[in-house]
């Protein structure tokens, strides 16, 4: 090798995967949902808005301590019960010296606000009692202290470092769903470099916050009224929001192989892009542009979306996989509903599943745009559009 040449690219393996969303928890849980076609929607608690509630979930199994739980708010459990779950998986959990080297790599949301003083200071101030002071006054002594850290989005990794003693190198990143495609697209690069050996990679999200419902239906992004798959949602566009955790442990094959671990699959690209959305047509541009990039000799093959139901995204992502007939589709959002951060995670996380299983699982689509696939996948392609911004392609395989 001259001094000019890079050494190979190392192979990425998932080694664990950890998932908890309205389908339960655990990989078992999860294959058995999505064979059997199982959704679990709430259209009465936040109507006429539709979420997929988080299963019920005993956080103790993974965050022994209750001080831990109480100073977290429902989405770090979430992702830090997930976390575990992938270190569990991995076989890694609670073997200190792998811990404290592996990296962490996080997709997360800001924090939830309180909903009882936003609407007090909104009342005031809509009845003209509120002084030049008034907000920082209220502010000051309405929320506690912790609720500001609470806010950081990066907390999500220093409470998985506590709880859960992964103490390596660490890396938040916000931008709803291109976050996580970049979070994932990183990881994969510091370890094909040799820069990292192995890393936890995720995403968790509460879809059960009343302020985000406000926040995006002020975008006109909730589905509202009634239930119906992503496919359908054309002449009523939303995403419904799902409560879900997502992580990823990934590390170089000859590290996984030195310690005996046993890889799900193998995670060969990840790809990321940002279309000027005021152009007609530019999401469908934007995939056709990355798909040559991923290195996929057929269009016979995989792929899991997190199409959100959002119009115009989601047609024109559409009409790219019309472009594709051969791609066998699955959609996670109308199972999982739309998670954000997580969506791309975890279609990460099932396209690994389903070659270890040596199955696409079922599609649940009225509509005949997804299809049967009985052969066992050998390649996955996993694909996010963002609802607002930000696209990404991932391709994962089968270990030769």
């Amino acid at each position: 090798m001259t001094e000019s040449q890079s050494p190979p690219a190392k192979e990425v393996w998932i080694t664990g995967i950890g998932i908890v969303s309205s389908l339960g928890e655990g990989l078992d849980a999860h294959w058995d949902a999505l064979n059997q076609k199982r959704i679990n929607v709430d259209d009465k608690r936040f109507a006429p808005y539709i979420v997929h509630p988080l299963a019920p979930v005993s956080f103790d199994a993974q965050i022994p301590k209750k001080g831990d739980q109480r100073q977290m708010e429902a989405w770090q459990r979430i992702g830090t019960y997930a976390a575990g779950l992938a270190l569990d998986s991995a076989g890694i959990k609670g073997n200190a010296e792998i811990l404290g080297r592996t990296d962490m790599i996080v997709a997360a949301g800001g924090g939830e606000r309180d909903i009882a003083v936003d609407m007090a200071i909104l009342n005031a101030a809509a009845q003209g009692n509120s002084s030049p002071g008034f907000l920082n006054e209220r502010l000051m002594n309405d929320l506690r202290p912790t609720l500001f850290l609470a806010q950081l989005s990066n907390l999500l990794a220093g409470n998985i470092a506590i709880v859960h003693g992964v103490c390596g190198t660490s890396r938040t990143f916000m931008g709803e769903e291109a976050a996580s495609i970049d979070a994932a697209r990183i990881a994969l690069a510091r370890i094909e470099s040799g820069q990292s050996d192995i890393a936890l990679v995720g995403a968790a999200h509460n879809g059960e916050r009343a302020d985000l419902l406000i926040l995006f239906e002020f975008g006109d992004f909730n589905l509202k009224d009634k239930f119906s798959p992503v496919w359908e949602r054309k002449e009523n566009s939303g995403f419904a929001l799902g409560s879900a955790g997502c992580f990823l442990v990934m590390e170089s094959r000859e590290h996984a192989e030195a310690r005996g671990a046993k890889p799900y699959a193998r995670l060969t690209k990840v790809v990321a892009d940002l279309a000027q959305r005021n152009q007609p047509g530019a999401v469908t541009r934007s995939l056709e542009a990355m798909w040559p990039q991923l290195g996929v000799a057929s269009d016979d093959i995989g792929l899991i979306t997190g199409a959100t139901g959002v119009e115009p995204v989601t047609s024109e992502e559409k009409a790219f996989l019309g472009q594709h007939p051969g791609f066998a589709v699955r959609t996670t959002g109308t199972t999982f509903g739309h998670t954000l951060e997580t969506q791309f995670p975890l279609g990460l996380a099932l396209a690994a599943l389903s070659i270890s299983r040596g199955a696409l699982f079922p599609p649940n689509d009225p509509t005949g745009l997804e299809v049967e696939k009985l052969a066992a996948p050998a390649q996955i392609v996993v694909l996010g559009a963002g609802h607002w911004q930000g696209e990404g392609m991932a391709l994962v395989e089968a270990v030769k």
